[in-house]
């Protein structure tokens, strides 16, 4: 008589567990398990018929691994896997600000009104969240580098019916400094009915960004008397000697924004209230 038991074991021997497949996303923060290498991703390119990704760990170095096993999300095991393909979802169809997204649009030719934010980190980030509706709607994004002398611009801007301006202040809080400029940009000729001035409670724009995005429950505290930016990515173990290094440190930031859900209420609303204000119909 035959013996079937050693089949019967075979069966209900324990499959070896299978691995979460996790698409390698830029900003994802991976450990290998192997080397310990621990870091962002910062680039994916294919070579030699696979896909490779660079990893920069906290001191700004970077190394390259073939996605795959040996990886450690959030400290447990998982297969990454090449990014997925966009799909035609409902999802897809929506630009970064969350708005319906119009297709085969052209850019609409610039109108006479313009959005003014306080310097190019703030202009970049508002492009990457609503560019797309910008372009729509024919609105173009100007940084001024500086809000001191606002009364002054608005006036040579000379706004009017058709010829709006929106602008985003930074810091722009109750007693601040920006409070006051504002308060007398309004007094310009024109200025309060054609000109509207909005901001966000944070020092830099930078603060505008979750912390949460970034894998942080807070931004770090930057002591007085030291350089904003500076102290900002030395808290976040960033490299942050040089004016190389902040420009290299917004980049990483910026990155980090995919759409407006990465970004804090308190400036989402400021954006939206000033687009519908150079939108809205003439009077």
């Amino acid at each position: 008589m035959f013996d079937y038991s050693w089949g019967a074991q075979e069966l209900t021997k324990p499959k070896p567990q299978q691995l979460t497949q996790v698409p390698v996303e830029r900003g994802m923060v991976l450990e290998d398990a192997e080397s310990g290498w621990v870091g962002a991703v910062v680039g994916l390119e294919k070579a030699g018929g696979m896909m490779v990704m660079a990893l920069e760990d906290r001191r700004g170095r970077t190394k390259s691994f073939p996605v795959g096993f040996g990886f450690l999300l959030d400290g447990q095991p998982v297969e990454i896997v090449p990014p997925r393909p966009a799909a035609s979802t409902a999802a897809q169809r929506r630009t970064a600000s969350g708005s319906v997204r119009v297709e085969s649009a052209r850019a609409r030719t610039a109108r006479a009104s313009r959005i003014w934010v306080e310097g190019k980190h703030d202009a970049e980030l508002v492009e990457k969240v609503w560019g797309d509706d910008l372009r729509v709607e024919g609105i173009v994004v100007e940084p001024l580098h500086g809000v001191d002398d606002l009364a002054g611009m608005i006036s040579d801007f000379a706004p009017g019916p058709g010829r709006r301006l929106g602008i985003l202040v930074d810091h722009l809080v109750e007693g601040s400094k920006e409070s006051r400029i504002a308060a007398e940009a309004l007094r310009v000729p024109g200025a309060s009915s054609h000109v509207l001035i909005v901001g966000h409670p944070y020092v830099d724009v930078w603060q505008a960004i979750k912390p949460s995005t970034l894998g942080i429950t807070t931004w770090p505290t930057v002591p007085r008397g030291t350089d904003w930016k500076t102290g900002i990515l030395r808290g976040l173990g960033w490299p942050h000697e040089s004016a190389a290094d902040v420009a290299l440190g917004w980049k990483r930031l910026l990155g980090s924004v995919n759409s407006y859900a990465d970004l804090e209420p308190s400036l989402l609303g400021r954006v939206e209230e000033v687009i519908d204000f150079l939108t809205a119909p003439r009077e």
